[in-house]
């Protein structure tokens, strides 16, 4: 803070522009934070449609869409937390960008995820749906999509309980 002559305080130019970044960061989390649970909402649906469907060789086409529309939602919602909401979380929090890795195990320590192991295997199925196209490989991946789901989504609920100090 600066006293001016006539002892009144303002704020110095530096503390000024980290409260107009703060300001925008917080807005921008405010539209992660609609991405994020719009992206939940589609994955839930997905999710609803497949749990009671058998995963085998030979699905009909039907099948198959509702299983790729689930697959497709789960890596959206998946880079939406890892890669925007987590990295903007960093920030606000004033932690280094780091890797993945890095942003999965800070996202454990604030009570966001309750588990790194679960998030680390959430990339990693991410990346097979990103690069697979082997049908026998596909099917594995329904299976993983299908197991790994409910703690993506459980995820968001921890995401709005910590972002709710910011977005106040």
């Amino acid at each position: 803070y600066c006293t001016r002559h006539d002892g009144s305080i303002r704020k110095s130019s530096t503390e000024r522009r980290g409260s107009i970044m703060n300001k925008a960061l917080k807005e921008l989390l405010g539209k992660e934070m609609d991405d994020l649970k719009n992206a939940c909402d589609s994955l839930e649906y997905s999710y609803d449609r497949c749990c009671s469907l058998t995963i085998r060789a030979g699905l009909d086409y039907e099948t198959m869409e509702r299983f790729e529309a689930l697959t497709a939602r789960f890596a959206r919602l998946s880079d939406i937390m890892i890669q925007k909401v987590f990295r903007t979380l960093d920030t606000l929090d004033l932690e280094d960008r780091g890797t993945v890795r890095d942003r999965i195990n800070r996202a454990e320590k604030r009570g966001v995820i309750e588990s790194t192991d679960d998030f680390v295997e959430i990339r990693m199925v991410r990346n097979e749906i990103a690069h697979e196209y082997k049908s026998e490989t596909i099917l594995e991946i329904f299976e993983r999509v299908l197991t790994l789901t409910p703690s993506l989504m459980k995820a968001v609920e921890g995401i709005e309980t910590y972002s709710t100090k910011y977005l106040e």
